[in-house]
This record gives C-alpha cells, sequence and structure tokens, in this order.
C-alpha cells in the first residue's frame, strides 16, 4: 500500500525515477540468490555484452564493469557514483579539465570534480541555453601543451531540458588535434535520445536504471573506451569501491563480482534490456521524439515558455515548463500531486519556483502522456493561469496521431 494513498495510479512524470513496466516489476519479484554460483556469472555476462548496445558501442571487451573498450561496467549504485567512477578511473588529483556548467545536474558533477581535487575550468552559460562550445573552442586553441585532459559534459540537463550536441564537442577536439578524454553524463539522455558512443568519440559514458531503462533506482551503468582503460593504468585518483581494476579481476576469473550485487536488479536489467531491444533502439528514440514534440506543442498552445532557449537544444526526455511571474511554480508541482495523484517535476535551485518540469521519459505511451498533459491542464486553471482546457491535449493529440506508427508485434 502506498505511504501516502490515493485512489487509482499516480500518473509519475518526474524526469525520473520513472515508470517501471510490469515485466520488469515481474522479473524483479525474486528471492535473492547466491552471486557466486553459475548462475549470476552467466546472467552478467550476458548483461554485459547487452549494454554495450544502448551506448551504441563495438569496439571493447564483451566485459562490464567500469570499463569496454569499450569495457562497459555495471555499478550497484545510482548515478553520482557512476560519475565518482568514470572520474577518478581515468584522472589524477590536480588535473585539469572543462566542465560546462548549464543547469542543477552539472552544477553537482562540477562540485563532485573539484571535491577530488581536479582542476576544473568552469564555462557557465544562462541556464536554459546549452554548453558554450565557442568557449571550449577558445580553451582547446590556447591550450597547445594540452594541460587539459578531459572535458566532461552532461548530454540531457534534466533540470533545464537541454540536450547538448555531442557530436560537435567530438569535432572541435578533433579540429585542434586535442587528446583530452571526453566524459559524458548520458544519465537523462541514453536508451531515449540518440547516443553514439564510437562515432562520436566518447571515452567514458554513462547512466541510470532509473531513467530511460525504467528500472528501480540503485544501479549506474559507465562505459569506457580503449582511451579512457589506458588513462586508467595511470591514473592516480585514490578509488576502491569503483576501482575498476577489481571488476576486471573477476571479469577475468568469470566471476565478474568483486561485490555482492542486487540480483534483483540483475534479473530487471535483463527484462529492461529485451523490452528495449523488442521495441527496437531506434523506434525507442523516435517514440522518445514523439512525445517530446507533443509535449512542446502542449506548452505552445498553454501560451507558455519553454525554459530552453533554443530549438536545436530541446530535449525529447523532459520539458521545464516556465510559469508566469505572479505563480510559484511549486504550487503546481503540489498541487498536481494532493489533488490529481500527478507527479511533476520541481524547479531546481536558480529556476525554482519559475519552471515545473514534465518527464516523458521511459517506458511511456501517448496515451499516459495525454493523460499527463490533461492532468497540467486542470493544475494551471487551479492556480489561477487561465489555460483553455484541451488547447495542449488537442495540439499533442494531433501531432501524435499524425505521428504514432503501429505496434509492430501487433500487425
Amino acid at each position: 500500500m502506498d505511504f501516502v494513498y490515493g485512489p487509482g495510479k499516480n500518473h509519475l512524470f518526474v524526469p525520473g525515477p520513472v515508470n517501471i513496466p510490469e515485466p520488469v516489476i515481474r522479473a524483479m519479484n525474486r528471492n535473492n540468490e547466491d552471486y557466486r554460483s553459475p548462475a549470476i556469472p552467466a546472467l552478467t555476462k550476458t548483461l554485459l555484452e547487452d549494454v554495450k548496445k544502448i551506448f551504441k558501442t563495438t569496439s571493447g571487451t564483451p566485459f562490464l564493469i567500469p570499463t569496454t573498450g569499450t569495457a562497459s561496467s555495471i555499478h550497484p549504485s545510482a548515478c553520482t557514483g557512476a560519475w565518482e567512477s568514470a572520474l577518478t578511473n581515468t584522472l589524477s588529483p590536480g588535473d585539469r579539465i572543462v566542465s560546462f556548467l548549464i543547469g542543477q545536474f552539472s552544477l553537482l558533477w562540477i562540485d563532485q570534480q573539484q571535491r577530488l581535487n581536479f582542476r576544473v575550468d568552469v564555462i557557465e552559460s544562462e541556464w536554459g541555453r546549452g554548453a558554450d562550445l565557442d568557449a571550449l573552442a577558445s580553451k582547446l586553441e590556447a591550450d597547445r601543451s594540452h594541460t587539459i585532459k578531459a572535458v566532461c559534459i552532461v548530454h540531457n540537463e534534466t533540470a533545464t531540458g537541454v540536450t547538448n550536441d555531442l557530436a560537435a564537442v567530438r569535432k572541435l577536439l578533433d579540429g585542434y588535434r586535442h587528446p583530452a578524454l571526453v566524459l559524458v553524463d548520458g544519465v537523462s539522455s541514453i536508451c531515449a535520445i540518440d547516443f553514439r558512443m564510437d562515432e562520436w568519440g566518447v571515452d567514458v559514458a554513462l547512466t541510470g536504471s532509473q531513467k530511460a531503462l525504467s528500472m528501480p533506482t540503485g544501479m549506474g551503468i559507465v562505459c569506457a573506451s580503449p582511451k579512457a582503460m589506458e588513462a586508467a593504468k595511470t591514473a592516480k585518483s585514490v578509488r576502491v569501491f569503483f576501482d575498476w581494476n577489481d571488476y576486471l579481476k573477476f571479469y577475468k576469473l568469470g566471476t565478474f563480482w568483486p561485490y555482492t550485487p542486487s540480483i534483483q536488479l540483475l534479473y530487471g536489467l535483463r527484462t529492461a534490456l529485451d523490452l528495449l531491444f523488442e521495441e527496437g533502439l531506434d523506434n525507442v528514440i523516435a517514440r522518445h521524439s514523439r512525445l517530446g514534440k507533443a509535449t512542446r506543442l502542449a506548452v505552445e498552445a498553454w501560451g507558455l515558455k519553454n525554459c530552453t532557449q533554443r530549438e536545436d537544444w530541446f530535449s525529447d526526455t523532459v520539458t521545464a515548463v516556465v510559469v508566469p511571474p505572479y505563480i510559484n511554480s511549486a504550487d503546481v508541482v503540489k498541487r498536481a500531486w494532493t489533488r490529481y495523484n500527478l507527479s511533476l517535476g520541481l524547479g531546481l535551485n536558480k529556476v525554482a519556483g519559475k519552471v515545473f518540469r514534465i518527464g516523458h521519459l521511459g517506458n511511456l505511451n501517448e496515451l499516459q502522456l495525454l493523460g499527463c498533459l490533461s492532468g497540467v491542464e486542470m493544475v494551471l486553471r487551479d492556480v489561477g493561469y487561465p489555460v483553455k482546457l484541451g488547447s495542449g491535449v488537442a495540439a499533442a493529440a494531433a501531432h501524435l496521431r499524425n505521428t504514432t506508427p503501429m505496434i509492430t508485434s501487433r500487425i
């Protein structure tokens, strides 16, 4: 039973954690097992092989821990642990890195970088704008001695609904023939927004189980290129739980786990990957594109603005909606939950009180989104915004009716 009961089903539209599909819930509804038995290593081996597909990488080993050549790695932890894994396995204290500050989650990653004693060149943009690549170009051009060891970037900033152009980052590095590593937070993009690790020359990428994979929180997934694996051989940062070498030792033994994993999450991941592959990863990305566009059309029909300031930065997994100055966006979120059993995302830090966020990622379909949008319209009227009921739903529905394909498995 819910801790705070409400009739019917909670409509979860925060940008993570997201709805968990019933097959994943059923897969995790099992007892504990001995992770040293033959069954769990066999399961883990398939997971390590298959998670490489969601990063779109083929260049690495079939391991899966904090490596792959990508060597892939599953950490029984959340995304903050995956951040730390990416940094400490590839860099040494005092190393100079460039990091983009465009919202709350890039801010938190920068805080971690600084606390781990890296020298961080922060390139800050107004919240609602993407990474300032002109500033990066200036730094790369000036860095003739290659003192910059890594460029850290959040692919999709969940606080503002901004998606960055990773291919452009790679093009800049190649253009200046700069050897810096590219470390990418793909927490709210991977499995939902186009991500090409090999093609874009990403050296370390990471995501989390609670986002587009549509699982419970608790597992960070990291992928590392051969270049990152080579850097790990000389990186001097202190690391224990997230030390890739510990995982690799157990990969060679065929047991895979230096620490006790969550058996339930492993079975959940197996089913989550199976569902993604059954739909087809390209189809999953196209579905998120449809839902993102529909949400933005609804916002436009309501007469409200998107926090994201340029179309090429629009996110297909989360939309941050700017409210008028006379409305506190926290009241929108509170009213949605207390009256309509609808969960929306709060505005964070600099945009607290100014935006509310609609998450449209994970195992989600068109009718679910339309239900959310109708709820948002009622909430907006409740808090004093004169929205025309049905306006956003109609705009979104028209787009979805014209773009939603037949369900392949049901044809």
